[in-house]
C-alpha cells in the first residue's frame, strides 16, 4: 500500500501539470493488462500446484521489483516510463500471487470458522492500508520517495518468513489434472453458471469501475484541498481507516446478520453515494469522512462477497474462481482509474468523481433488479 501511493505521487513529479490526470490514469491501465492476460491461467496453476510454494516464488519476484524501483529512484529517475514498466511487472507477479493466497485461506481454516476468518483477513489488509499510505506520505515528505520503496522491500521478508514457517497444512490445490485449457474452461463454466457468484463479481466490477477515485487523490491533495504530501497520506489512508473500524465490528456481528444479500446491495449503494459527496467536497475533514465511509461500505460488501464465493466454491475450483474474480476485482478499480483520469482530463477531477459515484448507484440498482437470488440471499442460504 505504501508503494501504490508512492508510485502515484512519483508519477505526478515526472510529468507536466497539464498531463497529470491522464498520466495517473495510465498507471491503472498498465496494472490491469497483466491481470487480464495472466489471472485465469494463474487460477488454474493455483488449483494444480502447491499454493504455498507458488506464493514463495511470487513474493520473491515482487521483492526484486521493489528493489529495482528503489535503486532507480536513488539514482535520479527523470522519466516516467520505468514506473509504468515496473508497475506492470509487479501486477504480473501479483496475478499469480492472489489466486494462491486467497485459495490458501480455506486450506488453513475449518469451514465453520471461514466467515470470521474472512473478516479477520480483512482487518489485516485494512490495517496495512491505513498504516501504509500514512507512513508513505510522511516518508515522502521527510526522506523522499526512494525510502518508501526500501521499506516496502523489507516488508516482503515477513511474508516470505511466514510462508517458510508454515508447516503441517495441506496447501496443494485440489485439481490433480494439472495445468490444461480444459481446467480453465471448467472454471469459467462454474463461475458464470452460478448466479450468486456471477452477480457479486459484476457488483465488484461496476462499483469500483465507476467509483475508483484513488488515482485522482494527488490532484485533490495538491490543487483542490492544498494539503501537501502529509494530507495526501491521510486522505489515501482514509478509506482503510473506515474499513478497519467496520472490520472489527464485522468480526463480532457477521454471523448474526441474516439478510446478507440486501445488506451487500445497500453497502455498494452507500459506497457510490459517499464517492459522489467526496467529489463535491472542498473541505479536508468532509473529504476525509467521505473517503472513510467508502472504506466502511466497501468492507461490508467485500466480506459478504467473499463469504458467498468461498462457501459456494469447491476447493478444487477455488483458485480458478479467484483468478476469474481478479479480472473483476482488480480490473474494476484499475480500469476505473483510467476512466477517472480521462474524464478528469476533459472535465476536471470533481466532475469525474461525482459522476462516477452516481453511476455506481445506478449499476447497483441494475444488478439488484436482475438478480433475485442475491436480493433473497440469507445466512441460512450459505
Amino acid at each position: 500500500m505504501m508503494q501504490t501511493a508512492a508510485i502515484l505521487w512519483h508519477v505526478t513529479l515526472l510529468v507536466p501539470p497539464e498531463r497529470r490526470a491522464l498520466a495517473l490514469g495510465l498507471v491503472g491501465l498498465v496494472r490491469i493488462l497483466p491481470i487480464v492476460v495472466f489471472s485465469m491461467g494463474a487460477g488454474v496453476i493455483a488449483d494444480a500446484l502447491d499454493r504455498r510454494k507458488l506464493m514463495l516464488i511470487t513474493q520473491t519476484v515482487l521483492t526484486a521489483i521493489t528493489v529495482v524501483l528503489a535503486v532507480l529512484t536513488f539514482r535520479g529517475l527523470s522519466v516516467v516510463w520505468p514506473l509504468y514498466l515496473l508497475a506492470a511487472l509487479s501486477s504480473s507477479a501479483a496475478s499469480f500471487d492472489a489466486p494462491a493466497r486467497q485459495a490458501l485461506v480455506p486450506n488453513l481454516v475449518p469451514r465453520e470458522h471461514l466467515s470470521n476468518a474472512i473478516s479477520l483477513n480483512a482487518i489485516m489488509i485494512q490495517v496495512a492500508s491505513v498504516v501504509g499510505p500514512s507512513v508513505g506520505g510522511l516518508t515522502i515528505a521527510h526522506f523522499g520517495i526512494g525510502w518508501v520503496y526500501v521499506l516496502n522491500a523489507c516488508s516482503y521478508s515477513f511474508v516470505i518468513g511466514a510462508l517458510v514457517a508454515m508447516r503441517g497444512a495441506n496447501t496443494r490445490g485440489g485439481d490433480r489434472r494439472g495445468v490444461t485449457l480444459g481446467a480453465m474452461a471448467e472454471g469459467l463454466r462454474f463461475v458464470f453458471s452460478a448466479p450468486l457468484i456471477r452477480s457479486t463479481m459484476l457488483l465488484d466490477f461496476f462499483a469500483t469501475f465507476f467509483s475508483s477515485a484513488t488515482a485522482l487523490l494527488p490532484i485533490f491533495a495538491q490543487d483542490i484541498l492544498q494539503v501537501g504530501a502529509r494530507g495526501y497520506g491521510w486522505l489515501y489512508a482514509a478509506p482503510a481507516a473506515g474499513a478497519v473500524v467496520t472490520s472489527l465490528a464485522m468480526v463480532h456481528y457477521v454471523d448474526r446478520i441474516d439478510r446478507r444479500g440486501p445488506v451487500l446491495l445497500w453497502a455498494v449503494g452507500a459506497y457510490g453515494l459517499a464517492t459522489a459527496v467526496f467529489g463535491m467536497s472542498r473541505l479536508f475533514w468532509l473529504t476525509f469522512l467521505c473517503l472513510a465511509l467508502t472504506g466502511a461500505a466497501d468492507t461490508v460488501s467485500m466480506v459478504f462477497r467473499n463469504i458467498v464465493r468461498h462457501m459456494e466454491t469447491p476447493d478444487a475450483l477455488r483458485g480458478r474462481m479467484v483468478g476469474i474474480n481478479m479480472v473483476f476485482f482488480r480490473g474494476g478499480p484499475q480500469l476505473g482509474e483510467l476512466e477517472a483520469g480521462v474524464v478528469a482530463n476533459w472535465f476536471g477531477a470533481p466532475f469525474s468523481v461525482i459522476t462516477g459515484g452516481l453511476a455506481c448507484i445506478a449499476a447497483t440498482l441494475v444488478v439488484a433488479a436482475r438478480t433475485p437470488a442475491l436480493r433473497a440471499y440469507r445466512r441460512h442460504s450459505t
